[in-house]
């Protein structure tokens, strides 16, 4: 192990202390190795073979146990965030030790063992403010404190410091855009016209005023104007009419929002994901997006966090093609890192169809970033799996073939989660991981996915793909809390339901998904090509096929993926120049399976065959030859 046992054990006593503190009995009543005990359950001493040997991976050996290197302190590195593995977390629905129905600061820290084994980095958590919750938090009702079912100010500050105590980070949603109707700020703003918090929101007499912005939740809104009755004026608003947007033109607002950042800052986090960035600005004649005045803005924003909290990362949320998206980098003074929405429907067309060019298409429309920026991408997230970015055609196919029935679509998306879009299908579920973890971008799990977890379309708007996390398959609501009502229920159905689908039988399966996406991860981290590489798509025969090369000049991997249901023979080649100059055999770094490499024309190739979704990771530096048969 990386780690000292004495190192471990100073870590764990320094964890049980604040957990004292905190006055949590069933908790502190723990021994050291009931604290470990997540961490022994996961079945690393019985690590086997889980999948078939034609492109797959094979586990290692029984006497490996993974984990993170020490770091000093969490922010030892600036550009940590290229070579991250990031959890979405939803502390609503991640552990309840309160018995109030719902997750909170001290169930998670009970559970960040289960998370570091796992090999996550850092974790994103989901809006942890006061709020109404008509949109599930995303309606912020004070920037500056936790939502009383989660716990307190003082949990939160527990809650970082564990996470750094195990060398990993934590990035917290940030959305500047809109508050929550029931924030005081709105409340003072619409009580009279001349109060001063008036011009903290936009506020019109003409509900025709910026006609061209289009409505973003169509399914709701009829408006992006809702009328106040007690003022005579109608108040903006790019979501739901209890989102009222900020005034951004206002540098009283801007100066509140760099204040907001600098509360949590100072309290630890590591950066912020930061929603729905790009409608902060309105002008008349535009779509009230992407606005010059936005980027302004958000390069301020920047600045300010480079002078005063160099490491800390910020990632934005711009929910459109790479291109447009690319602005948001600017010259490596905007954003850190942005999500790559495109990418992400293209894996669910190239799995449903058996072709790859949607694939390769996204990512020759991608354009390059600055050097120290970087793209995040993902399978499923906690909202619907958006379609917008597609053909209309394409998005009728892809609705015939993952959502079939009418309560599966929302908006323009799917409303659910990976293992039932890709029908509790491992091969299908390894290999759409497989595209994760090696594309570039850093990956985001989504919590529950790395056990399979079901959804419930029959929940309102989002909510099927925000239930509880199914802990085991004994204990009341899969162990995650005794109460007797929760916010939400948990899955309880034959195939996806806690008694079958849990995180405790997934860790002693040595075959489950856990350990296959544990073992992706960790592979990964040994290769840093896959964060900070280029890529080199390779042009195959075969339709089926997604090949490319991930080049970090040392480090050189080929990556070998059939999106198929079919068994595919494939010749793959390319320049000589790349990789390894000696040697004729390529090793799979996931299996240790060999393959044979030949020099023609100048090029470099090797056959692959590929098992229905199957895959390989090829290490083209690695110098290993077939023995002299002399």
């Amino acid at each position: 192990e990386l780690r000292k046992r004495s190192g471990r054990e100073t870590k764990l006593k320094r964890s049980k202390a604040m957990l004292d503190q905190q006055s949590f009995p069933g908790l502190i009543n723990s021994s050291l190795d009931d604290l470990q005990r997540v961490d022994t359950r996961c079945g690393d001493d019985t690590l086997r073979s889980s999948l078939s040997e034609s492109g797959r991976h094979i586990f290692p050996p029984s006497n490996f146990a993974f984990r993170h290197e020490e770091a000093e302190t969490p922010t030892d590195s600036k550009l940590w965030y290229k070579e991250a593995v990031f959890y979405e977390l939803y502390i609503r629905a991640f552990c309840d030790t309160s018995g109030n129905g719902c997750g909170d600061f001290m169930g998670a820290v009970s559970k960040l063992d289960y998370l570091h084994n796992l090999g996550v980095d850092c974790i994103w958590l989901l809006p942890i403010y006061p709020s109404p919750r008509f949109d599930d938090g995303y309606d912020v009702a004070d920037y500056c404190n936790i939502h009383p079912d989660y716990g307190t100010l003082d949990d939160f500050k527990t809650f970082v410091q564990a996470v750094h105590d195990r060398s990993m980070r934590v990035i917290v949603d940030y959305i500047p855009n809109h508050t929550s109707s029931d924030h005081k700020w709105f409340k003072e703003s619409r009580s009279s016209r001349d109060n001063p918090y008036r011009d903290y929101y936009v506020w019109s007499d003409d509900n025709t005023k910026y006609s061209d912005a289009r409505i973003i939740f169509n399914d709701t809104e009829p408006s992006n104007w809702t009328w106040d009755e007690k003022t005579g004026q109608y108040y903006w608003h790019r979501f739901y009419s209890t989102q009222p947007d900020l005034n951004f033109e206002n540098p009283k607002v801007q100066e509140e929002m760099i204040n907001v950042l600098k509360f949590w800052l100072d309290i630890g986090v590591d950066g912020f994901r930061c929603d729905a960035v790009p409608y902060l600005f309105e002008a008349e004649g535009t779509n009230c997006e992407n606005l010059p005045p936005t980027h302004a803005y958000l390069k301020r924003q920047r600045a300010w966090i480079e002078k005063n909290y160099p490491g800390r990362v910020l990632l934005s949320e711009a929910c459109m093609l790479p291109k447009d998206v690319r602005e948001y980098f600017g010259d490596d003074d905007e954003f850190h890192m942005a999500f790559h929405f495109p990418v992400m429907p293209r894996i669910y067309m190239a799995l449903a169809f058996g072709k790859s060019h949607y694939l390769k298409e996204i990512l020759e429309e991608t354009p390059q970033i600055p050097k120290n920026c970087q793209w995040v991408t993902f399978l499923r997230n906690h909202d619907e799996l958006t379609l917008e970015m597609v053909t209309d055609e394409e998005r009728d196919l892809l609705w015939n073939t993952y959502a079939p029935e009418k309560r599966m679509k929302l908006n323009r998306g799917i409303r659910r989660r990976l293992a039932p879009l890709l029908q509790n299908d491992r091969k299908r579920l390894d290999l759409a991981h497989s595209l994760l973890f090696t594309l570039p971008g850093s990956p985001i799990l989504y919590y529950g996915d790395e056990i399979g977890m079901g959804d419930n379309i029959w929940l309102e708007d989002r909510n099927g793909v925000r239930t509880p996390i199914q802990w085991t398959s004994d204990d009341k609501h899969g162990g995650f809390s005794s109460a007797d009502e929760l916010y939400a229920p948990v899955i309880d159905d034959p195939v996806y339901g806690y008694v079958r689908v849990n995180a405790q039988a997934a860790m002693n399966d040595s075959s489950s998904i856990f350990h296959a996406i544990k073992q992706m991860i960790r592979i990964r981290k040994k290769h840093p090509s896959f964060g900070t590489g280029s890529l080199l798509w390779l042009d195959t025969e075969r339709k089926e096929i997604a090949a490319y090369i991930r080049d970090a000049e040392w480090d050189v991997v080929l990556v070998v993926n059939n999106v198929s249901s079919e068994t595919v023979e494939v010749w793959v080649e390319w320049s000589a120049e790349i990789g390894e100059k000696h040697g004729n055999l390529l090793v799979d770094v996931l299996t240790e399976q060999k393959y044979k490499c030949e020099v023609k024309d100048g090029k470099k190739g090797t056959r692959v065959v590929l098992s229905p979704f199957g895959f390989v990771w090829l290490d083209l530096m690695r110098k290993q030859s077939f023995p002299d048969q002399n």
